[in-house]
């Protein structure tokens, strides 16, 4: 492997680590603003937005007493506190999730990723 594609490799990991974990983030961000040189400022802030809401619950929690469940409590909330769900808990690694429209599209994508989640270990906890 090259070193420009170990590299584009690497910051492509840091990338998506930093977008799923917030103390990840701040801690790139802190140390890059660290690097520059005294006599730079430092980048200007993001343009303000307003922050999500957090998650109404954890759904994998949820998925763990049953699949019916987590449908259940996900038809009662509307698509922008879904989203809120699958921001905060890393369901949309390739960004697109949050892009759809529909709340049912949303839900039935946090049910599949839950489902795995809550089962994952299950094989090594049988027998």
């Amino acid at each position: 492997m090259s070193l420009e594609k170990a590299l584009r490799a690497m910051f492509d990991v840091m990338a998506k680590e930093a977008a799923r974990n917030e103390e990840f983030r701040r801690g790139l961000e802190a140390a890059l603003i660290q690097a520059l040189p005294a006599d730079r400022p430092p980048p200007a802030p993001r343009a303000l937005r307003a922050k999500r809401a957090p998650a109404v619950f954890d759904p994998v929690e949820v998925a763990r007493q049953g699949e019916e469940v987590l449908r259940g409590e996900l038809g009662k909330l509307d698509l922008e506190q879904l989203r809120a769900i699958v921001s905060q808990y890393g369901m949309d690694p390739s960004k697109l999730v949050m892009k759809w429209k529909r709340a049912d599209r949303v839900a039935e994508h946090i049910v599949e990723l839950a489902m795995e989640r809550a089962r994952k270990g299950e094989a090594f906890l049988a027998g």
